[in-house]
């Protein structure tokens, strides 16, 4: 069933809703994509919702109980076609909250929605969410020196673009908030898009960001795995080995990245679990032991505990 409606309807009471952008986002044309929610639920219990038509990025801020300090940047994926919310936003925050981490999920622009620079719009967005949580952590219970990022698939490719290229310019800054540094202290990438072309390259996630006919350079150019230098945070790496959507060589690839570069990194594909498992598996499935791992990789790294 799909239907529009604001997002809004679709928060919590008790969320906080923080907009990304003082006035209109950078690249604006003038025109407004119009909000659309794809419930894909097939169990009340467990909603799936898909977001497009982002005009204004937000993040929306998941506390837990009892917080520790630390803070995750939670990224869906969705090709760069859309949002999963849920299963690769509130799922997530509701595990990182059980464990004492203020989560925000961020709504991101999408790149084929009208936007000028389509290319960098989502890093636009993830570079301003980093630097705004650093810029009011104290407002927000966090500490500035213990920000994560955690992204899944597209996300994923995101949260790899943010690790590598934090310290790009890809905006005019727009206030204070815009002299804090947008690197994160750690990534988690989760069943990622890293490469952009080929040989194992996901066309669908490719072509929403870059554009279909863009050439060979522009696609290596936003390849992850090629922007890995002295300053890429400690990264966690998560695949299952029957992904049949993004394979596993992209997360390879990133891990032989890394190890090239001597930082600091962590590669676990499991026997099962597809892809999009997000935090939902059956404990039988073995990729479900992922967050256990993030945590003692975190925790190693000084984060998140």
């Amino acid at each position: 069933m799909a239907f529009a409606r604001p997002l809004a309807a679709q928060i919590s009471a008790t969320d906080q809703v923080v907009a990304l952008w003082p006035g209109a986002p950078p690249g604006s044309r003038g025109t407004i994509p119009a909000r659309r929610i794809d419930d894909q639920s097939q169990d009340p219990a467990h909603p799936d919702r898909w977001v497009t038509g982002i005009a204004q990025p937000v993040l929306i801020v998941r506390r837990p109980a009892r917080a520790n300090g630390s803070a995750v940047l939670v990224v869906p994926g969705g090709g760069y076609a859309f949002l999963s919310y849920d299963n690769e936003g509130t799922s997530q925050a509701a595990w990182l909250n059980a464990r004492g981490i203020t989560a925000f999920i961020l709504m991101y622009r999408l790149p084929g929605e009208g936007w000028d620079d389509r290319s960098d719009v989502p890093l636009q967005d993830a570079q301003r969410a980093m630097r705004l949580i650093r810029s009011r952590a104290a407002d927000f219970g966090v500490r500035a020196d213990r920000l994560a990022v955690v992204g899944f698939s597209a996300g994923g490719h995101l949260a790899g673009l943010l690790a590598t290229h934090h310290a790009r310019a890809v905006y005019a800054p727009v206030d204070s908030a815009d002299g804090q540094s947008a690197r994160p202290d750690l990534a988690a990438l989760v069943y990622p898009v890293i490469s952009l072309y080929e040989p194992y390259t996901h066309a669908g996630s490719r072509d929403q960001l870059l554009g279909a006919e863009a050439m060979l350079e522009t696609r290596r150019r936003y390849s992850v795995e090629h922007c890995v230098d002295a300053n890429t945070p400690p990264t966690f790496l998560v695949h299952a080995a029957d992904d049949g959507l993004v394979p596993p060589a992209n997360s390879i690839a990133m891990f032989g990245a890394m190890t090239d570069a001597k930082r600091p990194v962590a590669l676990h594909i499991f026997e099962d679990g597809g892809h999009g498992f997000g935090s939902r598996l059956p404990a039988d499935r073995s990729a479900m032991a992922w967050p256990a791992l993030f945590m003692t990789f975190a925790a190693r790294h000084g984060l998140l505990g």
